[in-house]
């Protein structure tokens, strides 16, 4: 079992900067891959980033590559999400989630994910 717990979303401005955490416990930390998604009123769930259990891989969607940084403490069992430059297309209900197959790959569907938190609203206004 493995539970997450999202925070640090918000409402900011077009070109700000917000900072998001996934807390986790339960289950081994390292390892397992995590994985951002999002997901806007009344379109799918989306892969944004995803970092392996040793943190030696990360994967980003072409929407965010360059602006958003995903990183993991693994000794304080944390994952981040860095986004810079936000623009009003990024906001959503980011969600983290775990996929503890323990293959090393990143995967960007959300059905293969295994654990998902309560999410956490962003909003971006123009």
């Amino acid at each position: 079992q493995v539970q997450l717990v999202e925070s640090g979303g918000g409402l900011v401005q077009a070109g700000d900067s917000l900072r998001l955490s996934c807390a986790a416990s339960g289950r081994t930390f390292n390892s397992y891959t995590v994985g951002w998604f999002r997901q806007a009123p009344g379109k799918e769930r989306d892969f944004v980033a995803g970092i392996s259990w040793s943190a030696s891989s990360t994967y980003y969607a072409d929407s965010v590559k360059g602006r958003f940084t995903i990183s993991r403490d693994n000794a304080k069992t944390t994952v981040s999400l860095q986004m810079n430059s936000l623009r009003p297309e990024d906001t959503a209900v980011y969600y983290c989630a775990a996929d503890v197959r323990a293959s090393g790959y990143i995967v960007t569907i959300p059905r293969t994910y295994d654990y998902w938190g309560q999410g956490t609203q962003v909003t971006v206004s123009s």
